[in-house]
């Protein structure tokens, strides 16, 4: 896809005008179930017949039950499927039910999963309780040390996991490498691209698997829905590498092999037919359907909040006061050589910095703010601000912090679409207020 097509794509991929009413704009199916035409249509839906959940289930009476697809759900799929380059996508009720829906597919008792130790801090307890009391083993290596990656994966490695940019770390690691490594041994690469989104960065376009997001954030950009998407780049050799769930006879639908019967979609099949219904982590009608509203400015969001982040960046770097800033668009950036290659348009609107003093200091930063709003979340039009080693992080040891990116004094910018010299203004009070 070229940097324009997504300005149409983002308005009219995955969506036609509804065939039933003329509707131009999507509609709220909210509905549970579907009406069958007779006892065999019922049976051929079940048995996956008729290739039901596919991109045209939505317009073709092929589907089966809201748990499972739902035709405006599907709308909001087959869009971001076609903005990430991918076969396929299922929208989940968030962001961590998107992780959860991959790993129940890829990851059974005995499995590990090797991933970069810059994470979102939900990710990281995911890793380190939930997925452990499964019987998953959670492998974390430095995100930019490749050959701790190649030693940690070994046959009972589920799959490579990193993001695109770090979060709080903010460090983008060399995604064809973590590709190349992960196939030489047969896993697939699962990237998370909450923090770039499809404006900034396609993984699949430099090796990666599967890709998982945060809707939540930026792809919404409001702050007012929860919400996740998993999307599956399809043509992974799933058979070939032993994934049992996709590749072989599965006994939980009828002995089915997705592999088999779906080709390069396999994996979006399993998910809808194995994760979906029996997880029933599904995204809501409404939901989505709001989702798809905000989905549509993307472009003209991220590109603001690039600019506004890099300004402000800026900023901090000369602020005589702050120690430290991490933001990718900056040359002092350790990953500044990797984000410029693999994120396009601009380095995306998150920063973290530090003022001397530490922990005290950088709270009462984010106590001092006036303009920017102290909350848990990032990608909002307006600009957020918090304090994660006393909040988003406080569950974690002071090694896994350490691992992880996240020091005492470390506050995390979410830059907004406000005008920039306003953000600025807020910050030196807040700066001053706090020093």
């Amino acid at each position: 896809m070229s940097d324009d097509d997504i300005y149409t794509d983002v308005l009219h991929a995955g969506q036609e005008p509804d065939p039933a009413t003329g509707s131009r704009a999507p509609p709220i199916y909210q509905t549970t179930s579907y009406v069958f035409d007779d006892a065999d249509h019922a049976a051929e839906l079940f048995a996956l017949d008729g290739e039901p959940m596919s991109y045209a289930a939505a317009y073709t009476g092929k589907n089966i039950y809201s748990r499972i697809m739902n035709p405006t759900t599907m709308m909001l799929e087959n869009r971001l499927a076609k903005l990430e380059g991918g076969i396929g996508c299922m929208t989940t009720a968030s962001g961590m039910a998107a992780l959860d829906l991959a790993t129940f597919l890829l990851a059974k008792t005995g499995d590990n999963i090797v991933t970069a130790s810059a994470l979102y801090g939900g990710t990281y307890t995911y890793f380190t309780h939930t997925a452990k009391r499964r019987g998953i083993e959670a492998r974390f290596v430095d995100t930019l040390d490749y050959d701790a990656y190649e030693d940690a994966i070994d046959e009972n490695t589920a799959y490579v996991h990193a993001e695109t940019i770090g979060n709080p770390a903010l460090v983008t690691p060399d995604l064809e490498r973590l590709a190349a490594i992960a196939h030489d041994n047969e896993v697939p690469l699962f990237i998370d691209n909450t923090f770039a989104t499809p404006y900034l960065c396609q993984p699949f376009e430099h090796g990666a698997d599967l890709i998982w997001e945060s809707t939540t954030k930026w792809i919404h950009g409001s702050g007012s829905t929860i919400g996740g998407a998993l999307i599956d780049s399809g043509g992974t050799p799933w058979a070939e590498w032993g994934y049992e769930e996709i590749g072989e006879d599965n006994p939980a639908y009828h002995g089915i092999n997705f592999a088999e019967e779906f080709g390069d979609a396999a994996f979006t099949f399993a998910a809808r037919a194995r994760g979906l219904r029996d997880l029933g982590n599904q995204q809501s009608p409404f939901d989505g359907w709001v989702t798809m509203q905000k989905l549509e400015s993307l472009p003209l969001r991220m590109q603001r909040h690039s600019d506004n982040a890099m300004a402000v960046a800026e900023y901090l770097e000369d602020h005589p006061a702050v120690s430290w800033v991490n933001y990718p668009g900056l040359e002092s950036h350790e990953t500044h050589e990797n984000a410029t290659k693999y994120l396009k348009n601009g380095y995306g609107g998150m920063i973290t910095f530090g003022v001397e003093g530490g922990y005290e200091v950088g709270r009462t930063i984010c106590d001092s703010v006036e303009l920017a709003s102290l909350l848990a979340n990032v990608g909002d039009a307006k600009t957020l601000i918090i304090h994660p080693s006393s909040t988003t992080h406080q569950q974690l040891s002071d090694e896994e912090k350490q691992a992880s990116g996240v020091t005492d004094d470390l506050v995390r910018l979410s830059v907004g679409l406000e005008a920039v010299d306003d953000i600025i203004a807020d910050l030196d009070q807040a700066i001053d207020a706090a020093t």
